[in-house]
């Protein structure tokens, strides 16, 4: 792990450090992204490194968030999302926040902000993530209609192969059954789990329980089969 890995948007951030220094944390961040859903805990090890060597380089305290952001830390995830948010001076983190005020139960701090002038002016890719937060929240709250008019969005009607597409349609599957409608919630967790290549969902396993299929872990418990590739799905449910 060199950290050559990383998108030069962040290198362009670590050229204010030192070159030994800069290598050093870039190695951190890599280490960080590469072990998070295997190991949370060394990859919050990796990110607090990185923090305590370059502190106010907005990409570290915005790892370190989302590694807090995975625990479910979600007070210390928003508190980095801050500082993240203060130095870089975007506003990408956004549903990241709204998501941290709605794991905290603080739903109208996570509907205002997600109200927010600074939400309006949100790229596309951004509007839609937080658009599919904001489901959430109204789901949470007991307002499946709400949940339902707020992904009613362009996006929807041209999901496809798009990075966000699987999470869109997959949020309004989730709206759908939440209001009670099993037969297009399955149209959608199936169009869901045809946009989604990279196993972000598990839609597939959603459409198995509203047909009434019991998946079996082939594996079982025993570790005999240690010799059988791991499975690519990786279920992240309502990671929204």
């Amino acid at each position: 792990m060199t950290g050559k890995e990383l998108d030069r948007s962040v290198w362009q951030q670590l050229r204010t450090l030192t070159v030994e220094n800069a290598e050093g944390v870039a190695a951190h961040l890599a280490a960080t992204a590469i072990v998070l859903d295997d190991d949370p805990d060394k990859a919050l090890d990796h990110a607090e490194h990185a923090a305590r060597r370059a502190g106010r380089v907005p990409a570290v305290r915005e790892a370190l968030g989302l590694v807090r952001y995975r625990r479910g830390e979600f007070t210390d995830a928003l508190r980095e999302f801050k500082t993240a948010r203060r130095l870089s001076g975007s506003d990408h983190l956004l549903p990241y926040m709204v998501d941290c005020e709605r794991g905290l139960g603080r739903f109208d701090r996570a509907l205002d902000l997600a109200a927010s002038p600074e939400a309006k002016r949100l790229a596309q890719d951004d509007a839609i993530e937080l658009a599919i937060v904001v489901s959430g929240v109204r789901r949470d709250m007991g307002q499946p209609d709400a949940a339902l008019i707020g992904l009613r969005i362009p996006a929807l009607d041209k999901a496809g192969r798009q990075p966000w597409a699987a999470r869109l349609l997959y949020a309004y599957a989730e709206a759908l059954l939440a209001g009670g409608d099993e037969e297009q919630a399955r149209e959608y967790f199936s169009r869901a789990a045809t946009a989604d290549e990279d196993g972000l969902t598990d839609a597939d396993e959603r459409l198995a329980e509203l047909d009434g299929i019991e998946l079996v872990d082939l594996l079982g418990d025993d570790g005999d089969n240690d010799e059988l590739p791991e499975s690519d799905l990786t279920c992240t449910g309502d990671a929204d």
